[in-house]
């Protein structure tokens, strides 16, 4: 049976509750405990309007991770969940007995949590992008990390499979933003049983009390989009969709990419250009030289032959397909995005879409997005 966790997630990240289906049913658990742990930072802003109760809240979390991968886990039902990951994944044999692999057992990293934590802090005050730029460096501090946190539980260290979800965790991130735009700039009223006063406080408190608008700075600029007038006019501010417009295509390029690179690898192929992130922090790949016991789930991309390679990288996409998922709900959106006309105030838009469960059982069925 599934972890209590579960109805948390439905209720607050659908989307994520349909695809756990698709996930081999040892890396579930880690799944939900990933997820959950992003929607409990993911809460903070609407729960904690007063920057220093919030960054308070942050700063717990901080710690829940130091604890919780020391083994010390505090009696928070996310820090249990994940601390009984992190021990089952410790103790996970390799799934295909009998061969050997060079890679460490299946574990998740603290240092990505941590970013996490930073990311979702830094950006909890609403202000806007300043550059589109930036908003994809939120995207990939956050969903992408998510999936990168997820393979590493299968466990996959894949310079294809990483590359290929960090196109769709930064395609993910953007929507989520795209989505989250009506009800950050016309939020509900404040709860007026909260010991927080509603006048006075910091600039960055009344930000998040009052609304803000939180397109890219850059965009806004070349769309002649001004936040005063989305705060009057709503969906018919001047410039308002073409700014939508242009950074959800940004988005919609990043899944086009991931789409071209799986199936390239699928066919054969190489994914066609370099890996931006290739040498950073969990982002190290060494060369492995196939050997005829070496588990071939196991391997690096940068195999030695160019045809071990190919293969390699085939077998890692089909093994990682189940973490690329989200990637089939972020397209779903935007399709619906368009069919709107990018009025990004179009109630369905904040629906949960019934056709989810359909499209992404033909998408795993197919192998493709």
């Amino acid at each position: 049976m599934l972890h209590p966790k579960l109805a948390f997630i439905r209720q607050y990240d659908h989307p994520s509750y349909i695809l756990t289906t698709f996930l081999p049913r040892h890396v579930q658990p880690a799944h939900l405990a990933i997820r959950a742990f992003n929607l409990e930072l993911a809460r903070i802003p609407d729960a904690s309007p007063s920057a220093p109760v919030r960054s308070m809240r942050y700063q717990f979390w901080r710690d829940t991770i130091n604890s919780t991968f020391a083994q010390k886990p505090v009696a928070q039902p996310v820090a249990v969940l994940l601390s009984s990951v992190l021990s089952s994944l410790h103790a996970q044999k390799n799934p295909d007995q009998g061969h050997r692999s060079t890679n460490p057992p299946p574990t998740l990293s603290k240092s990505r949590f941590l970013r996490l934590i930073t990311t979702r802090e830094k950006y909890s005050t609403n202000a806007p992008y300043s550059t589109l730029a930036s908003l994809e460096s939120y995207a990939e501090n956050t969903y992408s990390t998510l999936l990168y946190l997820t393979l590493s539980a299968l466990p996959l260290h894949s310079l294809t499979a990483d590359h290929i979800a960090s196109h769709i965790g930064k395609a993910a991130g953007i929507v989520a933003v795209l989505r989250g735009i009506p009800l950050l700039a016309f939020p509900p009223p404040p709860n007026h049983h909260s010991n927080t006063s509603s006048l006075g406080g910091t600039l960055d408190t009344q930000r998040v009390q009052q609304g803000a608008v939180t397109l890219p700075l850059d965009i806004m600029a070349e769309c002649d989009l001004k936040e005063e007038n989305v705060f009057q006019y709503g969906a018919e501010a001047p410039g308002l969709k073409d700014a939508v417009f242009k950074v959800a295509t940004r988005a919609s390029d990043h899944l086009i990419t991931a789409r071209q690179m799986l199936r390239s690898v699928q066919e054969g192929g190489d994914v066609g250009h370099g890996f931006e992130h290739e040498g950073e922090e969990g982002h190290e790949y060494s060369p492995y030289v196939t050997g005829e016991d070496d588990d071939p789930t196991q391997l690096s991309s940068n195999s030695s032959s160019d045809g071990g390679k190919s293969v390699h990288q085939k077998m890692e996409v089909e093994r990682a397909f189940g973490v690329f998922m989200p990637a089939v709900p972020t397209a779903l959106w935007l399709q619906r995005l368009e069919k709107g006309d990018f009025d990004i105030f179009k109630e369905d838009l904040r629906m949960r879409d019934w056709r989810l469960p359909w499209k992404a059982w033909l998408a795993y069925r197919r192998r493709m997005f």
